[in-house]
């Protein structure tokens, strides 16, 4: 066995992409490390999400920080930015997405139970706070990401990423 080679990554990846009918968003509510947006944008890149709110204190794509974890896969989305999170609830709930917030809250379920909708939109908070009150209210559901360690919470980041898999992974195993 041996690592594939570029031309062997594009075969798997494309065959990948074939097989997947998927609309996955994302909404960022005041995530405010450049770092985690970043990296953020790398995953939804990877996964193809059609669309990525920001909104509130979120840091644009064009922050240099942002940009430099990012390594121009921006490039590959599409995006738009709302100062209020309400204008973004909007915006999402037109669009025919489903809210599906990401948070360790009252009521939320395992993220591995939770109905996936046609077209889903996942929604990330920030770093300390969590999701908004107002987001919070929006969302068709709620999920959290078991964690079996002493560890209370994950890094907004890779909650996303987990979140992008586990989205995916329900969609190609239903």
């Amino acid at each position: 066995m041996k690592n594939l080679d570029s031309t062997g990554l594009k075969r798997l990846h494309r065959q990948w992409r074939r097989q997947t009918e998927s609309d996955v968003a994302i909404l960022l509510d005041s995530v405010q490390t450049p770092f985690n947006v970043g990296t953020i944008l790398r995953t939804a890149a990877a996964y193809r999400s059609s669309h990525i709110w920001f909104s509130g204190a979120t840091p644009l794509p064009s922050h240099p920080k942002v940009a430099r974890t990012a390594l121009g896969t921006d490039r590959y989305l599409t995006w738009s930015f709302c100062e209020e999170i309400e204008d973004a609830i909007t915006q999402i709930k037109d669009s025919g997405f489903s809210l599906l917030g990401i948070e360790l809250s009252e009521e939320a379920i395992p993220i591995f139970q939770v109905s996936i909708k046609e077209k889903t939109c996942l929604v990330f908070g920030h770093e300390d706070r969590g999701l908004s009150s107002q987001a919070l209210e929006a969302c068709d559901s709620v999920a959290f990401i078991p964690q079996l360690g002493r560890v209370g919470s994950l890094n907004v980041a890779t909650a996303a990423g987990i979140a992008l898999y586990e989205t995916h992974r329900r969609i190609w195993n239903p």
